[in-house]
């Protein structure tokens, strides 16, 4: 059972559906026990970030995903789930995140249209099982922040827009995207496919 943690914000329905319809139970929840026994969980996320972590903080969330991370459960977080895993961010002041993956979050410097939307090829910076017989690499994009200062080893995929900025990440059992693979058609499936797969 793949566990979608409910924290208050983020598209979690979505999240969920795709996974219903490429064959996996998933359940969107708050609950500790809920996390305890599933195989997976996922962290998506829309809106601001203090506001995310505050929720994750308050709810006693935060510590829950860390201890259940802790134990080698594969987790995958999406969008501003992917954000909090850095160690900070600086939308709208500086906040702390979960400090789970070394980098921290800064708002896009560049001349083009900030948010980033849309669609955006992706380089391959290290191979995981996350992109196993992914050859269509072009994902969809909704964000004005992305993850910088990230280890290089960390570094999954890599994207341009304006400059290259990191895309996704990936860290013993953790993995975390900037982008929407709900909302990416088939190769966004064969993504989460993938990430279901995991042991």
């Amino acid at each position: 059972m793949i566990a979608i943690v409910d924290y208050g914000m983020g598209n979690l329905r979505s999240v969920q559906k795709a996974f219903e319809y490429i064959g996996y139970d998933a359940i969107i929840t708050d609950k500790a026990t809920d996390l305890q026994a599933a195989s997976h969980i996922v962290l998506p996320g829309v809106g601001a970030f203090k506001d995310a972590i505050d929720a994750l903080n308050s709810g006693g969330l935060s510590d829950i995903l860390k201890s259940e991370i802790a134990k080698g459960k594969p987790f995958l977080g999406i969008c501003l789930g992917m954000q909090m895993l850095f160690e900070k961010s600086f939308e709208d002041g500086e906040f702390k995140g979960l400090g789970l993956v070394n980098g921290e979050v800064t708002r896009f410097e560049t001349k083009l249209k900030v948010p980033h939307i849309g669609w955006n090829k992706l380089t391959i910076k290290k191979r995981t099982p996350l992109f196993d017989g992914i050859e269509d690499l072009n994902f969809y994009f909704v964000h004005s922040y992305h993850a910088s200062g990230c280890k290089t080893e960390d570094i999954e995929t890599s994207c341009e827009y304006g400059y290259e900025f990191t895309a996704s990440v990936n860290k013993d059992n953790i993995w975390g995207v900037q982008f929407h693979p709900e909302k990416s058609g088939d190769t966004g499936l064969k993504l989460l496919t993938n990430f279901a797969k995991i042991k």
